[in-house]
């Protein structure tokens, strides 16, 4: 989507694993916002109709307000737009309805998961970073930045990221059959800490996303795993496969 090759954010696991995550350069970002502003659209044209059902004259009526009270109004309208971005963000993980649809999530800046104050400050500079008109501030920062970061993005210590398609079938299927995988012929030996390590992500793969799953068995497997080209494949086939080997590669260091 972005021409330019995207940079990437390293992130530190439990498992000591290094993932890099891809961000999301300014294309993801703007389809994203077009899809919430759109469904921002929808529901100020769904409020201005159920509005005229209850006053007759709409334009009359805000023209008679006081000064106080339109701006009041003025706030009230940020306030809503400024609750929608940043509840979307915490109650999913990260993303709005426009963000899932294109597969885009913001994270802090050390991988782990947007809290409610970074939410709250990323969106709430979102009205300096769409001065003076269609967001020529954020556009120039995200441009001007090494990981396409917003001022808003700057000032909460986040960033997006783009989610990689995982094959999820191979996650839920149950095994089908017992698959010869090959030893590991040139692998060293594990130490106690490399045993731990990968005793630790056998233990919680199970709770991890599809996503977070595959890359750690692929750095683990690449890691301890001692395979040649078709050995990998063979044992990366599924997460299934890859679990096995890693168990069994445990299992001869006993």
């Amino acid at each position: 989507m972005d021409s330019a090759p995207s940079p990437s954010l390293d992130v530190a696991t439990p498992e000591r694993v290094s993932l890099s995550l891809p961000v999301a350069g300014i294309g993801y970002r703007c389809l994203a916002y077009l899809a919430d502003l759109f469904i921002l659209f929808v529901f100020w044209v769904i409020a201005y109709f159920t509005f005229t059902l209850l006053v007759s004259d709409v334009i009359g009526f805000f023209q008679g307000l006081s000064g106080l009270a339109q701006t009041l109004l003025v706030v009230g309208v940020f306030a809503t737009q400024w609750v929608y971005w940043t509840a979307a963000e915490v109650l999913m993980d990260g993303q709005t309805p426009g963000k899932r649809l294109v597969g885009i999530r913001v994270v802090r800046v050390d991988g782990s998961p947007v809290g409610v104050l970074e939410s709250a400050v990323r969106n709430l500079v979102r009205v300096v970073d769409s001065l003076p008109l269609v967001y020529a501030v954020g556009v120039l920062s995200v441009l001007l930045t090494r990981q396409h970061r917003r001022l808003g993005d700057l000032l909460a210590g986040t960033l997006l990221v783009r989610e990689e398609r995982i094959d999820l079938d191979k996650y839920t299927a149950p095994a089908t059959g017992s698959v010869a995988l090959p030893a590991a012929a040139h692998a060293e030996r594990l130490t106690s800490e490399d045993v731990e390590l990968i005793l630790s992500f056998l233990t919680r793969a199970p709770e991890l996303e599809p996503q977070a799953r595959a890359r750690l068995g692929t750095k683990l497997v690449e890691r301890y795993g001692g395979l040649d080209e078709a050995g990998r494949a063979t044992v990366l086939a599924s997460p299934q496969s890859t679990e096995a080997f890693l168990r069994a590669r445990v299992q001869t260091e006993r």
